[in-house]
């Protein structure tokens, strides 16, 4: 919950701005900036303090801009040890609450970079023994801001904050993933019935699709590794378009040399401040990268609803768990309700990298001033298919029972069965037993025995699961 949902005590500060005055209430550690900005951005109703890796990635830049700044001999020392000790309480969490700017937002992301300002100008100023709003003492803009712009500061804790929040993510598809071989080990001799377009193909096991599953989304793990190097680099210097106004020669090494330390990453400053300024492929990369795994995880969702679907009119190959009744009128009825929901939040992601593409190709020379929507769109799939992903393996995956009698049934009962007879009866013998059984409703195993093509025994070996579900030596007659 943020401040502005609590009871205060009606004192206010008087703070200005290029727009004139306005009335601050006491209790806020955020100033007229962000008061202007809350006026103007009821948008998406999601707040900066709904993602706290974001603000605690500002507070590391903001941070190491103050060491910077000090080293330089541009901040008195002073004031850069209130501004630390102030970053690194907002690191802390202890200021969340306090940062309460729409994630869509005209600017550029000027009404984010200008909350943390004021959160962090203000605590320094109580640090240092001064009340809010005595910005002669220190200011937002003149020291917390120092040797920066938006333009530079944004976009750094932004990549900061998504290295650290796809790091847990995949964290979260790693236990998923583990869930699945979990269950293929489990399923490993429930025989079933493969299919290719919904008809029957060929046996395999249970544990084999499971297994699938497994090494399906373990692939999306180095893919997202390998683009959150995108993210090394930054643009700390860069200020307004790349130049490097208003900033030390010094600073740009100075300060990210800081950051390297604050935040444990291997960043590196870009080698075309300009380009890495108004450049926003690292995100259409990295929302890419959700958006394939989003595709992976849905699919998987839809097999998980066709093999449980039923119980009595449908495939019924497994159990999902029951987690809620189905329906308001039809008595008995459970639904896939967790695969469902993993479902639409792989809608949701899908729709995320159309919003990130259509934004990122809509930048203007030096700047791309829809980054909003961008980071936006990123932390919210990316928090969707956390949760998730934990709900599928929680409340789905863990619970998962196998049918085996159904399974098996159905393999003896399968046309499909006669494509384990192909090597040793021929494809024309093999196709007209496909025939009489579609004919006559009789199994390929009675059809077999019936015409003599294959003793018991050797039918049986053949049609043994071990036989049929992986390559197999055989010689020809």
């Amino acid at each position: 919950m943020d401040i502005t949902k609590r009871a205060l005590s009606g004192e206010t500060r008087t703070e200005h701005d290029l727009l004139g005055n306005k009335e601050v209430p006491v209790e806020y550690y955020f100033g007229v900036q962000t008061m202007r900005a809350m006026e103007n951005f009821h948008i998406s109703r999601v707040r900066l303090h709904f993602f706290p890796e974001l603000i605690k990635a500002f507070a590391m830049v903001k941070e190491a801009a103050a060491c910077a700044n000090r080293d330089l001999g541009l901040l008195d020392g002073k004031i850069a040890e209130a501004i630390i000790l102030a970053c690194q309480e907002v690191r802390a969490g202890k200021f969340d609450d306090h940062f309460v700017v729409d994630m869509v937002q005209g600017g550029a992301g000027t009404s984010t970079n200008m909350n943390a300002n004021e959160v962090i100008a203000n605590r320094a100023l109580e640090l240092m023994g001064h009340k809010k709003g005595e910005y002669k003492y220190c200011h937002p803009n003149n020291h917390v801001n120092l040797s920066q712009s938006t333009n530079d500061a944004y976009p750094t804790a932004v990549k900061i904050a998504l290295i650290n929040s796809v790091e847990k993510m995949i964290y979260s598809l790693q236990c998923l993933v583990e869930a699945f071989r979990a269950k293929g080990t489990e399923f490993a001799g429930v025989i079933k019935m493969g299919r290719t377009q919904l008809q029957d193909a060929v046996p395999m096991t249970l544990g084999q699709e499971f297994e699938a599953y497994a090494a399906n989304l373990a692939e999306e793990v180095e893919r997202l590794k390998q683009n959150l190097k995108l993210f090394l680099e930054v643009n700390m210097g860069a200020t307004a378009i790349g130049t490097g106004i208003n900033a030390d020669p010094d600073y740009s090494p100075l300060c990210i040399k800081y950051l390297r330390e604050i935040t444990g990453l291997p960043l590196v400053a870009a080698t075309n401040m300009i380009e890495a300024t108004n450049d926003t492929g690292a995100f259409v990369m990295n929302s890419s990268a959700l958006k394939r795994m989003a595709v992976k995880l849905s699919k998987i969702c839809n097999d998980l609803r066709l093999l449980s679907s039923g119980p009595r009119a449908g495939l019924n190959e497994i159990n999902l768990p029951p987690m809620q009744p189905g329906s308001s009128i039809m008595p008995g009825k459970v639904n896939p309700v967790i695969p469902e929901v993993v479902n639409q939040v792989a809608f949701k992601v899908i729709g995320n990298d159309l919003t990130v593409t259509v934004a990122a190709e809509a930048g203007q020379l030096e700047l791309n001033v829809m980054e909003p929507i961008i980071v936006h769109s990123l932390f919210e799939s990316i928090e969707m298919l956390v949760n998730g992903m934990n709900t599928l393996r929680e409340k789905c995956i863990v619970g998962i029972t196998a049918n085996k009698d159904v399974c098996r049934r159905m393999v003896m009962h399968s046309i499909g069965l006669v494509t384990a007879l192909n090597p040793y009866l021929g494809y024309e013998v093999s196709s007209e037993l496909a025939q009489t059984a579609l004919k006559t409703g009789k199994g390929i195993y009675d059809l077999v025995l019936e015409k003599q093509l294959l003793s018991k025994e050797e039918l049986d070996n053949i049609l043994s699961p071990e036989n049929m579900v992986k390559p197999r030596k055989f010689l020809r007659k």
